[in-house]
């Protein structure tokens, strides 16, 4: 029997939440079973930028895992999934990614999935970018990650920003073809 589409979804503290949130959202409707690991900064950025709880955010995903749980499937490479998505990722996060540093679940989750040679989608959220932001990305993705800023596109004539946010989440699933519906593609 076929292990199940699973997906790993991270959320580090850069601000950005809502693409996160948005993800496991969107993903409810799709036929995929979602890992969440949320690093202890993104709690605390979840509660200056939304009214949701981290429970709420929790209850978005099929499993939820701790921060601080190494010995989740998730960080192992026998545990097979599609990839993982880190939305947003903070450049500490991805800082540690790029330097196989695997201090907590989301970077070790994120250097399994490198190491499979699995998909790995960095939401990079900070601007403006320093050499060390730039040296980090380019080498990520010499490994095979691809680093995908939020940026908003205006084709779409988007006219709130939950229709920016729910594109952009769109084309990041894209990435593991996966549509939701939202994106309005180019013509």
């Amino acid at each position: 029997m076929a292990d199940p589409a699973r997906l790993i979804v991270g959320i580090s503290g850069a601000s950005g939440v809502i693409y996160g949130v948005r993800l496991l959202q969107a993903l409810k409707a799709l036929p995929v079973e979602t890992h969440l690991v949320m690093t202890r900064t993104a709690e605390v950025t979840l509660a200056h930028e939304t009214d949701l709880k981290v429970s709420d955010v929790r209850r978005l995903a099929d499993v939820a895992f701790r921060i601080d749980d190494l010995a989740a499937a998730i960080s192992s490479g026998s545990y097979r999934t599609i990839g993982m998505i880190v939305a947003p990722c903070s450049m500490r996060s991805l800082g540690e990614i790029a330097h196989g540093i695997t201090s907590n679940l989301l970077t070790r989750a994120a250097d399994v999935v490198l190491k499979e040679r699995r998909r790995l989608v960095l939401v990079a959220r900070e601007t403006p970018l320093h050499a060390i932001h730039l040296r980090n990305m380019t080498t990520l993705a010499e490994m095979g990650a691809i680093i995908a800023p939020p940026v908003p596109a205006f084709y779409n004539r988007p006219k709130t920003l939950d229709d920016i946010v729910d594109h952009t989440v769109g084309r990041l699933l894209d990435l593991f073809d996966l549509d939701t519906g939202t994106v309005k593609r180019w013509n």
